[in-house]
């Protein structure tokens, strides 16, 4: 058994309730999924008694790993699984609710529909509830529909919730949904964040060598399995479409493709032994994909957690090793003592300019004459520009210091698109301006208690994350328009 299995399990046994923190690819999957069926098989749960066991994730993919792991634990048993998440059928979802389920898995915002409106559905009869990922399903706005789920749910039931942060919110979770629970914090003693056997490293590159480093990069590791992480959609789609057309083979999982064929992919990437994939953060979490040989972060993520959460997709298991290549330019060397404060240590890798493939030529030529790419291109380049603006770390990640006419040749432009660089400036003080207000009036309120004020404070940060991304389509929107000017340095 690994640490978070040993240290779980026996408690869950015991019929207490688990707060648990864990490294990723630690193990907990069967941490609460086996005393999960053990309590069923206790009861001598049927069919008949509908659900006894609920389990929560943030994501469908996360959902449909912990489905099919739970099929194979259960390929011998009579107990019945069943998998709840948006982008499928739900008639045929409550048809299968109505004959019985005793174990489901399933997305927040689905599970409470099907609460809420499928006749027929049976939970009276709950035993246990999981929450995996409990940081994750709060951070993408599924706080709400948590707590209207846990006040639907039978409260007399056995809870485990598992979070890669403890954060005031998570406190507040578990005091909602745990009964005198044990903590487990499996990663207190440990002297590193990441899983050990885990090599990591990272390089500076100018903007404009980007692309060049990583074309190169892939054709060296071509019989490696690699996961290559942007920050957005666009970003992914357009050097999946650019490898693929110069023959470099590249699958690709993001948030605008529909949910088959994210899973086709996953399951495609999943059963092969060398392949590349490229994608969101949408695959950093929770999945259990095997033989990982290489996470690239070709794009810094927002903060230090999720950095742990994409390297933490090899070297899954116990003895397993992986390597992981982080991509900065030279101005974002201070993100490397933010990591460094979370216990994550890398060493430098060198790459010579020598060493690179020479193919920026070829790369313009391809990009000016290729309309579908060159579209492709344009709106990856202002996507890029968009999420450095968004990002957490303003302090390190600013885009006003970004050179576009470098950022522009990562893209196979010459000369960068058009565009009006304080949009991108604006997004950043937007969001900081009004937090800080709101803030600065939370705190020269006496009479709000702390409590309040710490939820007051969340409440805040997740309505002006809404109000900036619908200010952020309007500027966006506006400068697509052409309401702009060359931005140059």
């Amino acid at each position: 058994m690994t640490h978070i299995q040993s240290r779980t399990i026996p408690n869950l046994l015991k019929g207490r309730d688990v707060l648990g923190a864990a490294k990723t690819g630690s193990g907990k999957t069967l941490a609460f999924l086996i005393p999960a069926i053990e309590l069923l098989y206790k009861a001598r749960f049927m069919q008949q008694q509908g659900t006894g066991i609920i389990i929560i994730t943030p994501t469908r993919e996360l959902a449909q790993q912990i489905f099919d792991v739970s099929k194979q634990v259960l390929q011998f048993h009579q107990k019945t699984v069943g998998l709840l998440i948006g982008g499928t059928n739900r008639k045929q979802e409550a048809i299968k609710l109505k004959v019985g389920l005793n174990i489901i898995v399933a997305t927040p915002g689905r599970l409470l529909d099907h609460l809420q409106n499928t006749q027929g559905f049976v939970y009276h009869n709950l035993l246990g509830l999981v929450i995996d990922e409990a940081d994750a399903i709060l951070k993408i706005g599924f706080e709400e529909e948590l707590t209207q789920i846990l006040k639907i749910i039978p409260k007399d039931r056995q809870t485990i919730l598992f979070s890669a942060t403890q954060t005031k919110k998570i406190d507040e979770l578990a005091r909602l949904s745990l009964n005198s629970p044990i903590y487990i914090g499996v990663d207190d003693i440990a002297e590193t964040a990441t899983v050990e056997g885990l090599e990591q490293g990272f390089v500076f590159v100018e903007s404009d060598k980007r692309f060049r480093l990583l074309f190169t990069f892939l054709q060296k590791q071509k019989n490696k399995k690699i996961m290559v992480f942007f920050s957005s959609c666009n970003s992914v789609k357009f050097h999946a479409d650019l490898l693929n057309y110069v023959d470099v083979p590249v699958l690709e999982i993001h948030g605008k493709q529909k949910q088959q064929k994210r899973l086709n992919t996953f399951y495609e990437f999943c059963n092969v032994d060398k392949a590349v994939l490229l994608c969101t953060d949408v695959a950093a979490r929770g999945l259990d994909i095997p033989k990982v040989d290489w996470i690239v972060q070709f794009d810094p993520p927002d903060d230090t957690k999720e950095y742990i959460h994409r390297v933490g997709r090899t070297c899954r298991g116990a003895n397993a090793n992986g390597k992981a290549l982080l991509f900065l330019l030279p101005e974002e060397n201070q993100y490397l003592k933010y990591l460094k404060a979370a216990k994550v240590n890398l060493n430098e890798y060198e790459f010579p300019e020598s060493k690179l493939a020479d193919i920026q030529d070829q790369f313009d030529r391809l990009i000016e004459r290729n309309y579908f790419l060159n579209k492709c291109a344009n709106e990856a380049f202002k996507s890029y520009l968009h999420a450095y603006a968004s990002h957490n770390l303003k302090d390190i990640f600013d885009v006003a210091n970004l050179d576009l006419q470098k950022v522009g040749r990562a893209f196979g432009f010459k000369i960068p698109p058009r565009v009006n660089l304080s949009i991108f400036i604006n997004l950043q003080h937007f969001y900081y301006k009004q937090y800080f207000n709101f803030t600065k009036d939370v705190k020269l309120s006496s009479r709000t208690s702390r409590k309040n004020k710490v939820q007051m404070l969340e409440n805040s940060k997740n309505k002006l994350k809404i109000g900036f991304q619908e200010k952020d389509k309007r500027l966006l929107q506006k400068n697509k328009n052409g309401d702009s000017r060359q931005f140059s340095r």
